[in-house]
């Protein structure tokens, strides 16, 4: 029975805090077993949730440009950062040592920093992205193609797992945000209250528009009866609730966006070279221990198995076990705990469940799973359970198909990378895997065998093991996510995690249409050239296609001969007539192309001081038709792409460069860059 003063979790929905009906069920405190909590969603309608966040929250965020978002999420970042301590404190209860906290809650923040500085790099500031190059799609020019993404105009559907309440939300929401998509975001229950903490925090800020964050506080019920094509649902847990989920008969109807994290047997191999005494024997019993250790080993991307070759495996097993001897498990919050509890007595007998199957196949090295020494704590009112290391036969089955989601790991011999290959791939797809070896051709070997089974590898020697952030860490810049068991999705991976939640459409139609609907002036589409050059305009006055046409300049012997000499390159084709006039693509001296780049920027700049503050670069320049002396040269400038930046006085301009000669030929094509100022 409930203690009177216990709470029920609440849920964030239509635009305000509701709680569950009925009693709900309770949550522990899985260091002493104490009741935390209760949770349920009873009564919570969950058609109107999905509605307010298409109607209210996805037209808020689609207002915004990707850099608007990007700022709010730093800001996001910044105001969790401040709740950190607050945060640990309460993912002690989760059975998480401070150690495990940071991992959670720094991870989780870290994702959305991440996706605030890559949105600001690498989107525009505007509304829609363009998706590669334009497409010629006629002889004449007049008819193009071009890709664009759109956000979806539905809710992002996150289902979590428990092992991480803080990351793995965040890890969804940000490039959701970043894209323009509503989140509702669907807990763990077992570690829910973290979850609604993190909420109340953002929703508290204000720095987010209303129904941009929603959340549900228990079970999901008829949430997902209520999908549209326009939604998306993106879910981290079991294989078997995946594929409830996937088939569900409204996903399927409308073909919504289904991504999943499921069960992964991730791998870990030694590489013959990595003898005892070596830097990589060390850095492969570390990072062993510390995958089955951290998070008390409930990490999807933890080692399950560990494959060495067969003459290192009772080195291997030796010093793995020492090391395992030293961890002290118990009370988070006490001095030299390194290992903490299981999330819930349910999960501490799952785990021994899955290790009964395991030792079918099995002799254990290191660990009791019924019986734990634990520092100031209960063991048997706390969910602890002992780090177990077993040694396999990778033969058998059941290494390749039973995870136990706790701090358990198999040891296994190979004797060939052929053999070592086979045995990674009977894991039927994983998360991650890592290669630890000092020799580079054995580990080039071992992972483009392995590659089609994992959405990460790592590989790890001396030389990055400092920096690396390890074989457990997924990171927000790549792909998290895995073929096959591993559920087959990504999450993250960059602006690939963004355009996941945008339509990627085909647009065709003429330069003028396509430069409308993108933003960006393409070749074909009217220029504008007044009487004022446009790099006396501020970026308000500037406009798409605005131009200037400065030329013609010859381009003399003497050009040619006092650059060769200035700048000292003095390539034959330059210098020399003879071997010039041999080369097939030349047939005598021509101009350097960075002559015809120097040249050109000097028919185009307006020199006196004004809104032009800076030249930060060229890009895609491509030198097309050789230039000789005698020729003359003409270009053409035009505002191709304006960008303001968020919080700056100014902006950045792309402009089409295109150089031609005295028969229209385009000699050289490229794009400059420019900071302009945003007024005069």
């Amino acid at each position: 029975m409930a203690q009177q003063s216990t709470r029920m979790l609440r849920s964030y929905v239509s635009g305000g805090w509701q709680t569950g009906e009925g009693e709900g069920v309770p949550l522990h405190d899985a260091v002493t077993g104490a009741e935390v909590a209760r949770i349920s969603s009873a009564g919570i309608d969950m058609a109107a949730a999905l509605d307010h966040g298409r109607r209210v929250g996805g037209p808020a965020l689609r207002e915004l440009t990707f850099h608007q978002r990007a700022a709010l999420l730093k800001a996001v970042a910044s105001h969790l950062r401040e709740h950190r301590d607050e945060l640990y404190e309460l993912s002690a209860k989760t059975g998480a040592t401070l150690g495990d906290s940071k991992f959670d809650v720094d991870g989780g923040i870290g994702v959305l920093f991440a996706y605030s500085s890559k949105g600001k790099r690498e989107l525009p500031n505007d509304t829609v992205y363009v998706d590669g190059n334009v497409e010629p799609l006629s002889k004449s020019g007049t008819f193009l193609g071009q890709h664009i993404a759109t956000p979806l105009r539905g809710v992002a559907v996150q289902i979590n797992a428990f092992n991480f309440p803080v990351w793995g939300p965040l890890e969804k929401f940000a490039p959701a945000f970043l894209a323009g998509v509503p989140s509702l975001v669907k807990p763990a229950s077992q570690t829910a209250y973290l979850t609604e903490r993190v909420v109340e925090l953002i929703i508290e800020s204000g720095l987010v528009p209303e129904g941009a964050l929603q959340l549900i506080s228990g079970s999901a019920g008829d949430l997902l009866d209520h999908l549209t094509e326009q939604d998306l649902v993106s879910f981290t847990g079991s294989a078997s609730t995946a594929q409830k989920l996937r088939t569900h008969p409204v996903v399927v109807r409308h073909a919504v966006r289904f991504n999943a994290e499921a069960d992964s047997l991730n791998c870990s191999i030694l590489g013959p070279d990595a003898t005892p005494g070596t830097a990589e024997f060390d850095l492969y019993v570390k990072q062993l221990v510390t995958e089955m250790t951290v998070k008390a080993g409930q990490k999807c991307t933890a080692i399950r198995r560990a494959f060495v070759p067969a003459d290192l495996l009772d080195a291997v097993a030796e010093a793995a076990a020492e090391r395992l001897a030293k961890v002290k498990i118990g009370n988070p919050a006490s001095e030299g705990v390194r290992m903490g509890a299981l999330a819930s007595l349910e999960q501490r007998e799952e785990v021994r469940r899955s290790l009964k199957a395991l030792q079918d196949a099995s002799s254990v090295v290191f660990g009791d799973p019924e019986r734990v020494e634990v520092v100031d704590a209960d063991a048997e009112r706390g969910a602890f359970i002992s780090p177990v290391l077993l040694k396999g036969d990778p033969e058998r089955a059941e290494p390749h198909e039973v995870e136990a989601f706790g701090p358990v790991s198999t040891l296994m011999p190979y004797d060939s990378v052929e053999q070592v290959i086979g045995y990674a791939a009977r894991g039927q797809g994983s998360l991650a895997g890592s290669v630890v070896t000092a020799d580079a051709r054995f580990a080039r070997e071992v992972v483009l065998g392995v590659a089609p089974w994992h959405g990460r590898l790592l590989v790890l020697d001396s030389d990055d093991a400092k920096e690396s952030t390890g074989h457990g860490s997924p990171m927000p810049q790549l792909v998290h996510g895995g073929p096959g068991r591993a559920g087959g999705g990504e999450e993250m991976g960059g602006i690939r995690g963004v355009l996941h939640h945008m339509q990627r459409t085909a647009v065709q139609g003429s330069p003028k249409v396509l430069t409308a609907v993108t933003g960006r002036w393409v070749e074909g589409a009217p220029r504008a050239t007044g009487d004022v050059h446009p790099f006396r305009k501020s970026l308000a006055e500037l406009k798409i296609g605005d131009s200037v046409v400065a030329g013609p300049r010859p381009v003399t012997q003497e050009d040619v001969d006092h650059f060769a000499e200035f700048t000292g390159d003095t390539f034959y084709a330059h210098t020399d007539p003879e071997a010039a006039a041999a080369n097939p693509l030349f047939g005598g001296i021509v101009a350097h192309g960075y002559l015809v780049v120097s040249f050109a920027a000097g028919l185009f700049v307006s020199p006196e001081p004004g809104p032009v503050l800076a030249n930060y670069g060229l890009e895609n320049l491509r030198f097309l038709t050789p230039v000789k002396p005698g020729d003359e040269l003409t270009v053409t400038l035009t505002a191709k792409q304006i960008t303001p930046r968020e919080n700056a006085d100014y902006g950045e301009v792309r402009w089409d460069a295109d150089v031609t000669n005295q028969n229209s030929e385009s000699v050289a094509k490229y794009d400059v860059l420019t900071l302009v100022a945003k007024e005069k």
